[in-house]
């Protein structure tokens, strides 16, 4: 039995259709509600290298994915600050990168994503020689086009009222091609995790050494989930990163509020 393989001319077309598909999902929609926004100040203040940061997106490609995760977070970005860019003498990188559904892997500035609803997650007691690591595997992919194949799948899911049973929506999140030279942000990141070992939300397996020895206690060890089945709320429900919120850790007082009094009728 033979495979098919496409012809040139076929890829073109389909990498012009996701690339006008692209631009179309990624446009804002109206009616955006803004309830904990970050300053680019408040991000410049309390973000650490390797942190990441979660976006509320606006466009419809967010409203896609925010469904089918049941979750408020709909993008990820890894925050690699100025002193680790500072060295790659033939990128000019900005703070923030990411795997944008329109441009693909790229560094952007810190105002980005001003007025968006944000959450910083920190990984607890990162080693800085992991830190590096994980940096660099991040910009060693700059440049890699974001998975077209993961907007014809989210395409399905942008329908009023698409059918999928609550049951089947995280298996339907294995999305992406494979290549590895092409990117989609949350499995980006969950990569670079990776490639240091460290855990995200693991898989508890039986220990095989413990059923064999009866004189040893019966135990668990931790397996990496596959880097594609990964979602940007997995790193907020994670309980290996830390939430930082700039208001609590700047000295929230909340005797401080100036309240407006409801109008009388």
């Amino acid at each position: 039995m033979t495979t098919k393989v496409p012809k040139p001319e076929a890829d073109g077309v389909i990498t012009r259709m996701g690339n006008k598909l692209a631009e179309f999902l990624s446009k804002p929609l109206p009616g955006y509600h803004r309830f904990s926004p970050l300053s680019e100040a408040q991000l410049q203040a309390h973000l650490q290298p390797a942190d990441l940061i979660l976006v509320e997106g606006n466009s419809r490609v967010s409203t896609a994915i925010k469904y089918l995760t049941q979750s408020t977070w709909s993008h990820v970005c890894l925050y690699i600050g100025d002193q680790y860019g500072s060295q790659q003498s033939d990128k000019v990188l900005q703070p923030i990168l990411e795997a944008d559904l329109v441009e693909g892997v790229i560094t952007a500035p810190l105002n980005k994503y001003d007025g968006f609803n944000l959450r910083i997650c920190r990984p607890i007691n990162l080693s800085e020689q992991d830190r590096r690591a994980l940096i660099e595997f991040a910009i060693a992919r700059i440049g890699h086009q974001y998975d077209k194949k993961n907007i014809f799948d989210l395409m399905r899911y942008l329908l009023p009222t698409p059918p999928v049973p609550q049951r089947f929506r995280r298996n339907l999140l294995e999305f992406g091609s494979g290549d590895p030279t092409k990117a989609i942000c949350s499995t980006l990141v969950a990569q670079a995790f990776h490639a240091i070992s460290y855990p995200i939300l693991p898989l508890e397996i039986e220990d095989n050494e413990s059923k064999r020895d009866a004189h040893k206690p019966r135990g668990k060890r931790l397996t990496k989930r596959h880097f594609s089945h990964f979602t940007p709320r997995d790193f907020d429900l994670s309980p290996y990163f830390e939430i930082i919120k700039p208001t609590v850790q700047s000295g929230f007082n909340y005797k401080s509020i100036n309240w407006s009094e409801p109008q009388k009728d």
